[in-house]
Parts: C-alpha cells; sequence; structure tokens
C-alpha cells in the first residue's frame, strides 16, 4: 500500500463497496470521457475503466503515478500534473465531448477545485465528488441556515447540485477525523445573464460581513449611499436571507454603478 502524504491530503478510499456505488451513481456510458481526480493507487479507476472506454487520470504524485502506469498501462491517460492546471477545454476538444469529472478530492483545495469546474463548466457533463461532509451540507444548504455561504450560492447558482450519500471516515486509509459525503453536480443549465466577476465580488464582500445587512457589504465594495438609494431593493437583509437568483438580481441592478467603484472588483 502507498503511504498517504499528508502535504497531498491523501485518504485513500478502501471501501470496495463504497467505491461501486460512486460508479453506480454515475450511470456511466460506455463512450464517456472520465477524468478521475487523484486516482491514486487506481481502486476506483479500476471500477471506471470497466465502465468507460476512456480515462483520464490526474496525479499528482509521482509515486502513485508509477503505480498506475504498471497497473493500468495505456488504458489510463495519465496526466501527472496539479488538476487546477488542467484545461478541460483541450480536453474536450481532443476527445470531441463534454467529460465527466469523478474523484475524491483533497480537503485543503476543495473550493480551488470547486471554482476550477464552474469556470470550466461549458465543458463538464456532471461531476461527480467525494468530500467532507461539512463542505458538502454548505454546497446543498438552503437559505437563513447557518451552513449557508458563499460555496451554497455558486454551487447552486453554476448546477443542479445533490448531496447523494454519506461516507464514514472509516472507509479511507489514513481514517481522517470526519465523515464525507458524495456530491453530485449536473451541470449545462440555462444560467441567467449577469457579470460574473462583480456577481462573486458582491457575494463575498457581503458574506464577509455576514452578520450584517446587504447594504454594509457594498459600502465596503465602494457603493455609495446615493446609489444604493436609487435601486429598488431591501438592503436590510442579511446575505444569507438572499438566494443565488437574488443575488443574481441584486447585482444586475449594481451593474450600471459597478464602474465607479474605487476598487477593482
Amino acid at each position: 500500500m502507498l503511504a498517504p502524504k499528508k502535504s497531498l491530503g491523501q485518504n485513500f478510499l478502501r471501501d470496495q463497496n463504497i467505491a461501486r456505488k460512486i460508479i453506480d451513481s454515475l450511470h456511466a456510458q460506455p463512450n464517456d470521457v472520465i477524468l478521475e481526480i487523484g486516482p491514486g493507487q487506481g481502486d476506483l479507476t479500476k471500477l471506471l475503466l470497466e465502465a468507460s472506454s476512456t480515462v483520464v487520470g490526474v496525479e499528482l504524485d509521482p509515486r502513485a503515478a508509477n503505480i498506475l502506469k504498471e497497473r493500468f498501462g495505456p488504458r489510463l491517460l495519465l496526466l501527472e500534473q496539479d488538476v487546477l492546471s488542467v484545461n478541460l477545454e483541450e480536453l474536450a476538444k481532443r476527445f470531441g465531448q463534454n467529460l465527466c469529472i469523478v474523484g475524491n478530492i483533497p480537503y485543503y483545495i476543495t473550493s480551488e477545485i470547486m471554482f476550477w469546474l464552474f469556470d470550466q463548466r461549458a465543458w463538464v457533463q456532471h461531476a461527480t465528488l467525494t468530500m467532507q461532509l461539512e463542505v458538502a451540507a454548505r454546497l446543498v444548504a438552503h437559505t437563513e441556515s447557518k451552513a449557508y455561504g458563499i460555496l451554497s450560492v455558486f454551487s447552486q447558482f453554476y448546477a443542479d447540485t445533490k448531496l447523494l450519500f454519506k461516507v464514514s471516515r472509516n472507509s479511507f486509509h489514513p481514517r481522517p477525523q470526519v465523515d464525507s459525503a458524495v456530491v453530485r453536480f449536473e451541470f449545462g443549465k440555462n444560467l441567467a445573464p449577469v457579470d460574473e466577476r462583480l456577481l462573486r465580488n458582491i457575494v463575498r464582500c457581503t458574506f464577509g460581513t455576514r452578520r450584517k445587512t446587504i447594504r454594509n457589504g457594498l459600502r465596503m465594495m465602494g457603493f455609495t449611499e446615493h446609489q444604493l438609494d436609487e435601486i429598488r431593493f431591501d438592503f436590510s437583509k442579511r446575505p444569507e436571507q438572499l438566494s443565488p437568483s437574488d443575488f443574481v438580481h441584486l447585482s444586475s441592478l449594481l451593474r450600471p454603478h459597478a464602474a465607479t467603484l474605487s476598487m477593482k472588483y
């Protein structure tokens, strides 16, 4: 067994029942192109190759990469790089179709991987990711709940997001201190037209002052009282009271004034 590296956030899935449950949830077709994030020693990879003829593995650990080469040879297209540097558009165009993403992602870069996916969603059919249960709960949280926050807004704006099932910490080696969950993201939904850069900054800035009103967060961004008073919106609400569509609507209302911001949004 490969010794897990703490610096890479490695917790290898050892429960074959969970691995098969993940495979079943994919509903993979033989002609699907599946990209696996961090295949490690290839336990899930083996099942993926049984389900689809084309599997791409993205593995940063050279020790794991050597094991994967020996185990699967040319059957697995192996990219030895940081997943955040992978260009999904290039891969999708190479294979002539959008990708299916799957992986047990390191806890310490979960947010980064989420936005890597969101930014390249045009080239992804769906993603099925195993992650820390607490993070998974935030992704599907409803407004006015304690878990609702930045990731909730964006995961629900960019995709149809569903928590499929929980995974015990005992299913991994080494055993982490928390349980996990498998989350499914279905991309391809029709998004409301919006300045995404402005939207992201409004969401981040207002949740940065979570216990204060939307008005306080927007004032910190540089919007003036006069500009806000010109807009018909209830700025007395707190960010956790606004749905993703509310944030989109707010961003559209503020867009004409964004050019006057003293900070770069």
